[in-house]
């Protein structure tokens, strides 16, 4: 069986090049690719589209990239925990498009099974659907939802082998698995790197086919988004 392992984030990051739309898996800062993001910023690439749920917090994620202006689109859901996201995008420095959060992941489930668009009723009769092909099923009026069509995907899961099989876990299994295989190649980073053959196959989330290239990461902070706590009795 060929190994997709990579020694490290330098090589599994290697062809990543100016304006090019990546995709990032993770919900918050849930299950997020910290490792691939830390090494973006240091590649000092430009230009980027980026397809995520989310855009990080100020200082961390997505919102790293956004420091050193490196993103030039975010295509999201819900970015409401940036700060620096606001101002750039009321600014006009960086270019918008919010889609409802269901449409967003059948647009990374959609370039994963092949098909180039779908119809979803969601958005129609709003400004998500402006400019957009709709059509009427059943009495009902549908919108046409392009899939994405990214270069790299940036995916982050609990275990992985050496075929590229993955396990993600608890909430971590969000946008992530729809994200393997979405994108011309995609990059998984994992917490536990094992041979093949060591994990159960009824376990396994995402089967190796989706993944090209992967490697086991390092130094995971995995932040809290927000933390509540009860005060003190």
């Amino acid at each position: 069986m060929i190994s997709k392992v990579v020694p490290n984030v330098s090589e599994a990051l290697k062809g990543v090049d100016d304006n090019m739309t990546f995709m990032f898996g993770g919900f918050g800062l849930s299950g997020i690719p910290e490792n691939s993001i830390a090494k973006l910023v240091t590649l000092g690439v430009t230009g980027l589209t980026c397809v995520s749920n989310n855009a990080g917090v100020d200082d961390f994620g997505l919102g790293l990239l956004l420091q050193q202006r490196q993103i030039k689109k975010m295509i999201s859901s819900y970015v409401g925990e940036n700060d620096e996201f606001e101002r750039q995008m009321l600014s006009g420095e960086l270019e918008v498009e919010l889609i409802p959060q269901g449409t967003l992941a059948e647009r990374c489930r959609a370039a994963q099974a092949g098909f180039p668009a779908f119809y979803t009723p969601a958005g129609y009769g709003t400004e998500v659907a402006e400019g957009k092909e709709t059509r009427e099923f059943n009495g009902k009026m549908y919108v046409l939802e392009k899939a994405f069509d990214a270069d790299f995907g940036f995916i982050k899961a609990w275990k992985g082998d050496a075929a590229g099989n993955l396990i993600f876990k608890g909430t971590a299994r969000n946008f992530n698995p729809n994200m393997c295989g979405a994108a011309k190649i995609t990059v998984a980073e994992v917490e536990e790197l094992v041979p093949v053959g060591e994990l159960d196959p009824n376990q396994i989330h995402i089967p190796g086919i989706f993944v090209q290239r992967i490697f086991k990461g390092a130094q995971y902070e995995k932040r809290i988004e927000q933390r509540t706590v009860r005060p003190k009795e």
